[in-house]
């Protein structure tokens, strides 16, 4: 049975004057935007409408907005939302998780807003960068990461098919980008970030985050989410939110995420909220012959 998939973009997806057009057309969105500036006790909707770039990119900033901009837009389909089946990268797994109705918006926004902080106390705690490695088989990097002699470096987001970044501290993200450069065919390109993401350097975000985890009610999803952690569909709520626990310092399995969605008979994907171009892109990569849209 053929299968339509909605996906939800993470941390890059952003633009000025996110939402705006949502919040003057209806009602529904006005009243969750409100409500969302209620939750984060500041005027998130001023930002995202009119904030600058400089503003928008700002981590504590950056996760919540995406995260209302999409959770708004699977609002707004009300009844005529029937996934099959969900994912999301990185931050997108929180949307995905509403949007599979296995947590509640307002849950949804108080765990986003707990993990931005949280990890941007960990950017200041333990300072570190990531780096997108080009052109190079996924084992090739796992194996320079592994030769780094300097500090922690790890593979942090497999995206598609020759394409992984790496995160680190500074130093060792230096000395792979370098060793990747020297293989044939690898291009390396330092990435704009305020941390190293996705690694063991994010482990005090990630405990500060599994106790908002722990105190939040997650139920069974309406459909199967395909989690990061993992890159498998899961429907079971315990072992969802042990997968949610470990996702801050483990990689994003994007790649294994949309080739296990493919394999399980999946033919269409919608990329929800953001700029919309961003996993669209990357499911193309994975099988250009897939059918890909956006909300």
């Amino acid at each position: 049975m053929l299968k339509k998939a909605f996906v939800f973009p993470g941390q890059g997806a952003q633009f000025a004057g996110m939402g705006k057009d949502m919040y003057e057309s209806s009602e529904v969105a006005k009243e969750l935007f409100e409500r969302a500036n209620e939750i984060l006790g500041f005027r998130i909707s001023d930002i995202m409408f009119n904030g600058t770039a400089e503003e928008l990119v700002q981590t504590k900033v950056t996760q919540p907005a995406l995260f209302i901009h999409s959770t708004i837009k699977i609002a707004l389909l009300g009844k005529h939302f029937h996934p099959d089946v969900v994912a999301g990268h990185s931050l997108g797994e929180f949307s995905a998780l509403v949007a599979a109705r296995c947590i509640s918006f307002e849950d949804g926004l108080k765990l986003v807003y707990q993990r931005a902080l949280a990890m941007q106390k960990s950017c200041e705690d333990n300072p570190g960068t990531m780096a997108a490695i080009i052109g190079l088989a996924d084992s090739m990097v796992e194996d320079v990461c592994k030769d780094v002699n300097t500090g922690i470096v790890v593979p942090a987001n497999y995206n598609c098919p020759g394409q992984l970044v790496i995160s680190g501290s500074h130093e060792s993200i230096n000395e792979a980008m370098i060793k990747c450069k020297e293989l044939e065919g690898g291009r390396a390109i330092p990435l704009t970030v305020g941390g190293a993401f996705h690694s063991p350097l994010m482990s005090s975000a990630a405990e500060h985050l599994a106790k908002a985890i722990l105190n939040t009610t997650f139920n069974s999803p309406i459909c199967p989410i395909y989690q990061n952690v993992t890159g498998l569909p899961e429907t079971n709520a315990d072992l969802i939110r042990i997968n949610l626990n470990n996702q801050l310092t483990a990689p994003v399995r994007w790649t294994q995420t949309m080739q296990n969605m493919i394999a399980d008979g999946v033919n269409s994907f919608t990329e929800v909220g953001g700029n919309g171009k961003v996993l669209q892109g990357l499911i193309k990569k994975v099988d250009r012959q897939m059918e890909t849209t956006a909300i």
